[in-house]
């Protein structure tokens, strides 16, 4: 079973999404999982704000918020979108890695790789993006929805481990080169961000 290129993640019912994801087969794989998980992040995040607009006494943070709303969702179709690249960045490494050693196609194979390394890299950030916003909502959304914005929070975090797990195994494959020792520095610090935000917003929800 395999990703139908037409419709793309973001057109997928959750369960045949799933079903995709459980399949014996090279994509999707678990780039895409960790941003869906990250695009879950965004829109639990996203019911939290739709709470808090429109409320009296939150009236002076109303544009704050509606900033807030646009970012998450903008946040969660990117990151539907970069799962969708992963998948077809991994399908296509996959297919060069089984040519035949001489094949002239396999010279595609260091760009292939290093593509599949720059997508997670890229969720990475737009998870660490979405943990400062996060940051900030605590004080200034819906009381009632505190657990819904830690869960927020801890899938949003959830999703930086995953897109860094993704991040190291392909930058494995190409060490010594300038650019995977780039991407893998700064994804390590990026996973110390996004930790200490995480935790910040589920100490914040918990008072």
């Amino acid at each position: 079973m395999t990703l139908p290129a037409p419709t793309g993640i973001a057109q997928m019912g959750v369960g045949a999404f799933l079903g995709a994801l459980a399949a014996r087969a090279p994509a999707p794989g678990g780039g895409a999982a960790a941003c869906v998980a990250g695009a879950v992040a965004a829109a639990q995040a996203e019911m939290v704000v739709a709470y808090s607009l429109g409320k009296r006494n939150l009236a002076e943070h109303q544009p704050r918020l509606e900033s807030a709303r646009a970012a998450l969702a903008a946040t969660r179709t990117v990151l539907l979108e970069l799962a969708d690249e992963d998948a077809s960045a991994y399908a296509e490494l996959n297919r060069l890695q089984k040519l035949p050693e001489g094949d002239p196609a396999r010279r595609g194979e260091p760009a292939a790789m290093r593509r599949c390394a720059e997508i997670p890299a890229a969720a990475l950030a737009a998870c660490v993006n979405m943990l400062r916003l996060l940051a900030d909502l605590p004080g200034i959304t819906n009381r009632l929805l505190r657990s819904d914005l830690a869960i927020a929070a801890t899938l949003a975090d959830a999703s930086a481990g995953a897109c860094g797990w993704n991040v190291r195994i392909n930058v494995s494959f190409a060490s010594g080169q300038d650019w995977a020792t780039g991407i893998g520095t700064e994804a390590t610090r990026e996973l110390k961000v996004a930790a200490d935000l995480a935790a910040g917003v589920q100490r914040a929800c918990s008072v």
